[in-house]
């Protein structure tokens, strides 16, 4: 018996009123194959930079999305038996798991992107199961032996203008180095400033992480002064080399400042080992204001997502390591927190702040009326959990009353798996069409303006967002 069918309808996602889709199509047209600009990922800059080809579908397309795994996980497939464990997976047994439990992505976002990249990347006309799995895994893995499909081929094909990365500040950059002085790459891959690392003094390993960073900066991260010092000069280290933005993820978005002498008081301690929980969350927060006060000197762009429960899982994060599925949204808030760095910086010229979250009653309540009123504030598409379908437009739907369109980030794809990125934003400019031609439908917008914003949310507002 052979397997289903795979092709994916051509009005996919768009609005079911047949007068409604027509537009949302047209609309849909206007931007399909307009360039990608992705302000926020975790491609690795090497990928593209030795432009090797995939070692097999496995690697490429299961094992780093945690997507799937988390998935996988919670119908009861090991994580050992999807190439996450201590000890090499046989990638061919990876993809069998995978296409055993195609059903477990039925109507999730994950389904989505699988059919879209499926086919019209690898050509797949069947849906993967246990019967088809091995045949499947011979045909994408016999392309990606070919020119065609290599890192930078694919890049080209996916039409990808601008891809952005995520870095440590202690890393040296030396593959945006390597592509930015290459004149056969066309593209733009720029490197976004993450230093979540150094934020908590309390974590394992942060005073090694200290030493690595001093040695990147050349300056002694040792005391709070040197740290700030190092941060600033990795910063301009990474606008250098093309960087326009920086990127936090923390617990909570509070910002309150500390004085130097208390905040070198808990460095120290952290140092010792000595720090406890009230000084170590203090410190965070304080860190949190100064890379606000940084950006407000230097132009990058700051992202910031807190109410994300890093590792849930303990015993899974000791065997696994972290980025396994296991991290899970929590209660988000934004107003209180963020006071501080509002009051000093909130109608800043140069300041620019990007706010996302995993928890969708932030949207209306919070993040929406924050960038209504702001200059700097922008509200940051929806990501990671909240990048379904039904979130986006309910997303469009809770921030366009306070904020409108021009104040929003455009889409964010935040991924690492390279071949579902035209898949996301594909998904994006359909429901951002069905969106407007609903506007359209019901005498809110006129259909000149519908086709304008539908250009300018794939590509103006992205640009001018994040400074591209």
């Amino acid at each position: 018996m052979r397997a289903a069918p795979l092709r994916p309808h051509p009005d996919r996602l768009l609005p079911i009123d047949p007068g409604v889709r027509g537009l949302a199509r047209r609309l849909y047209e206007e931007v399909a194959a307009a360039p990608i600009l992705s302000p926020h990922g975790h491609v690795d800059a090497a990928l593209l930079a030795d432009d090797r080809p995939f070692p097999d579908p496995a690697t490429l397309l299961i094992t780093p999305d945690h997507y799937v795994l988390r998935l996988l996980h919670a119908v009861g497939v090991p994580l050992d038996a999807l190439g996450r464990g201590p000890s090499p997976a046989d990638p061919e047994e990876v993809w069998r798991a995978f296409c055993t439990h195609w059903d477990v992505f039925l109507g999730t976002p994950v389904r989505f992107w699988f059919e879209t990249s499926l086919s019209e990347v690898f050509g797949v006309t069947e849906q993967p199961c246990a019967e088809n799995a091995d045949e499947l895994y011979a045909h994408i893995d016999a392309q990606l032996q070919a020119d065609a499909f290599r890192p930078r081929a694919l890049f080209d094909r996916f039409r990808i203008e601008v891809l952005a990365t995520t870095d440590d500040p202690a890393e040296d950059l030396e593959a945006h180095a390597r592509l930015r002085e290459d004149p056969t790459f066309r593209g733009r891959v720029l490197p976004t400033f993450r230093a979540d690392r150094y934020m908590d003094p309390s974590v394992d390993g942060w005073a090694s992480s200290l030493a690595a960073l001093s040695e990147a900066a050349g300056v002694d991260a040792g005391s709070y002064a040197g740290l700030r010092e190092a941060l600033r000069r990795r910063r301009e280290a990474f606008r250098a080399a093309g960087g326009t933005a920086t990127d936090t993820g923390v617990v909570d978005a509070g910002s309150e400042p500390l004085n130097d002498a208390d905040a070198e008081r808990i460095h120290a301690a952290g140092l010792r080992g000595e720090v406890g929980a009230a000084d170590a969350a203090a410190y965070r927060r304080n860190l949190l204001y100064r890379l606000a006060e940084m950006s407000a000197e230097d132009g990058l762009v700051m992202q910031l997502h807190p109410g994300v429960i890093r590792n849930h899982h303990r015993p899974t994060r000791e065997r696994y390591g972290p980025d396994s599925g296991h991290d899970l949204p929590s209660v988000a808030s934004f107003t209180g927190p963020l006071t501080p760095i509002l009051r000093d910086f909130g109608v800043h010229e140069t300041f620019r702040l990007v706010l996302f979250t995993v928890d969708e009653t932030a949207f209306s309540r919070e993040i929406g009326p924050l960038a209504g009123f702001y200059p700097s504030v922008y509200a940051g598409a929806p990501w990671w959990f909240l990048d379904t379908p039904d979130a986006i437009t309910r997303f469009r739907r809770a921030v366009t009353d306070s904020a409108g369109f021009v104040k929003t980030s455009g889409f964010i794809d935040d991924t690492r798996a390279f071949c579902s990125i035209p898949a996301r934003h594909d998904m994006s400019r359909r429901l951002d069409a069905g969106y407007l031609a609903s506007l359209v439908a019901e005498h809110r917008l006129d259909e000149e303006h519908a086709f304008a914003l539908a250009r300018r949310l794939v590509d103006e507002i992205p640009r001018a967002t994040f400074r591209l």
